[in-house]
């Protein structure tokens, strides 16, 4: 008996952007048609992940240089892909991330600094997966930043770099999906809600392998 095809879904955007809201829509509605679904986020995933988390989301917005964001945001990485995605995608799971690379890829490689090569050569050495599907919900930044910092979450860190720093990301997510169009799905976040998780679940349906 051959094991069923995973997949490995992200979401990508600017904070307040609605991705956590979506991801778990996504996985409600898919669990709901018998689907094998494990949702998670980044940083975080992992136990070992969740700690390096606390690290990186809390705390003033120059605790860390973007060098040392993305080794930390790597180990997290590596933590989760050992530990979660790895063995759900052997077992034929749909795997639904709260972001993945390509988050560092723009917050610490586009954004703070022309770091993008290391961030490339760090994913390459001790990562090397890319997801089968991102959705990227681009939204307006000034609107998603008010979002995000209402939920007084205590994870505002990244949030209290202020609006230009969310336009600089909007920027780069944009930039990112239009050198890998296939691999990305551009999702209006401007929406109304059920709109957009209409959109989202059109663009998973067809990257869906069929039901073992």
């Amino acid at each position: 008996m051959t094991t069923p095809q995973g997949l490995f879904v992200t979401f990508e955007g600017i904070d307040g952007s609605g991705k956590t809201t979506h991801a778990r829509r996504l996985a409600d509605t898919l669990r709901g048609q018998g689907r094998d679904v494990v949702l998670t986020r980044e940083p975080g995933g992992a136990p070992g992940a969740e700690m390096i988390r606390r690290l990186l989301v809390e705390g003033p917005p120059d605790r860390w240089s973007p060098e040392t964001e993305i080794l930390l945001f790597t180990a997290a990485r590596r933590d989760h892909l050992e530990r979660t995605i790895r063995p759900a995608l052997a077992r034929g799971a749909v795997v639904i991330s709260d972001r993945f690379a390509d988050s560092t890829r723009v917050y610490q490689g586009a954004t703070r600094g022309d770091l993008t090569a290391l961030v490339d050569q760090l994913h390459a050495a001790v990562i090397g997966v890319e997801p089968d599907l991102t959705l990227l919900i681009d939204m307006d930044p000034a609107t998603a930043l008010s979002r995000g910092l209402a939920r007084r979450s205590g994870e505002d860190r990244f949030e209290e770099m202020g609006q230009g720093f969310q336009e600089r990301l909007a920027a780069g997510f944009l930039a990112l999906a239009a050198r890998h169009p296939a691999r990305f799905r551009l999702i209006d976040g401007r929406h109304d809600p059920d709109t957009v998780a209409a959109d989202v679940l059109s663009a998973v349906r067809a990257a869906l392998p069929l039901p073992a």
